[in-house]
């Protein structure tokens, strides 16, 4: 579908790139809006009934409006931030909190706080689960990881289950009765069975390495795992790999879009999107390297305009003598050096 946008905003660039796919040329396009803002970023998250995108930066989430890159909200106090769990139907939004080990359960209408979750250590990913009406949370508690189940509608939590890593991160539900886990940590999925809140299997993924986006397709009946250099497609009647896709690194997370059946990898690493074409259920075609932003990881895509989103804040030089970034920082902020000013912030929007 081809969608036009206009922007009070800064818009820098505009791409086209062309593929060939089954007789077809799909134009690929992308523009740049520089949203501002300050923070880094872990994930986005869209939300198709309304075309809102929900952008992490540290310590408080940005809304966005998808089709012009205005930004039309933003939820304060939500420290160490890594992610947004939009569950529509009860009206409710939650983040992911790192920095306080709580998730704020916000009113989807006015982005207004309703309260605070206390949940522990090692908040990370969260997707909402409509097939089972819940919040999903996926930690990277210690010693093990673990994954917590909260009603959209209370925000109360009703499950809490181990999982045998310390790195879980995206999770995919297949609507009957299986939530999917990737662990970065060993290269598995880990299998959770609803109805008992029990982990029920672990299927290694190699050669994936360090596994973290995750999406289920139901129409195939397939999982797909976005991966460092080589990303998999699983069956999860049996938990064998039936595909390989090579993508760039720094992968953090993966869009599907049902409908058109393409997969959109973010390579944060090289600055660009790997977009993958299901041709059957085991067969896929790279049909196009999509430019975007050095460090850009994570995406969201939305089904219903079929298009996708990712965000990367731009740095300036490091201040003499600056600091590490502190730990809880939301985008993965351990183990790096010091960081220079955030002096833009660039919400990318690939359309087709």
């Amino acid at each position: 579908m081809r969608r036009r946008f206009a922007s009070t905003g800064s818009v820098v660039a505009v791409l086209a790139l062309t593929a060939t796919l089954s007789g077809q040329s799909p134009d690929f396009k992308v523009q740049k809006f520089d949203i501002k803002g300050d923070g880094g970023t872990d994930y986005v998250t869209v939300e198709p009934a309304t075309h809102r995108v929900f952008v992490s930066r540290s310590t408080h989430m940005m809304v966005v409006d998808g089709a012009t890159g205005n930004v039309i909200g933003d939820i304060p106090n939500t420290p160490g931030v890594h992610g947004a769990g939009l569950a529509t139907k009860a009206g409710h939004g939650f983040t992911t909190n790192g920095g306080d080990q709580t998730v704020t359960m916000f009113d989807l209408k006015t982005l207004a706080v309703i309260k605070q979750i206390k949940v522990g250590p090692g908040l990370d990913g969260i997707m909402y689960d409509a097939a089972d009406d819940k919040i999903i949370l996926t930690n990277h508690s210690r010693p093990i990881g673990t994954l917590t189940a909260i009603n959209p509608d209370t925000g109360d939590i009703v499950a809490t289950v181990d999982l045998e890593d310390t790195a879980p991160e995206g999770a995919a539900a297949d609507g009957n009765g299986h939530i999917y886990v990737n662990n970065e940590g060993k290269s598995t999925i880990q299998v959770i069975d609803v109805r008992t809140w029990k982990a029920t299997a672990s299927w290694p993924l190699a050669p994936c390495d360090g596994p973290t986006g995750i999406a289920y397709d139901k129409a195939s009946n397939r999982i797909f795992s976005g991966c460092s250099h080589t990303s998999v497609v699983v069956d999860p009647t049996n938990g064998k790999i039936v595909a390989t896709i090579q993508n760039g690194t720094r992968v953090d997370a993966l869009g599907w879009d049902p409908t058109e059946k393409l997969m959109y990898i973010p390579n944060g690493g090289e600055g660009n999107v790997t977009v993958v074409h299901q041709d059957s259920p085991d067969k896929y075609t790279v049909v196009a390297t999509v430019p975007t932003f050095p460090g850009a990881k994570t995406i969201s895509v939305d089904p219903t305009t079929h298009t996708a989103y990712l965000f990367q804040p731009e740095r300036g030089p490091v201040p003499p003598g600056a600091e590490p970034p502190a730990a809880a920082t939301g985008g993965r902020g351990r183990g790096r050096g010091p960081q220079g000013p955030v002096i833009a912030g660039w919400f990318i929007v690939i359309t087709h």
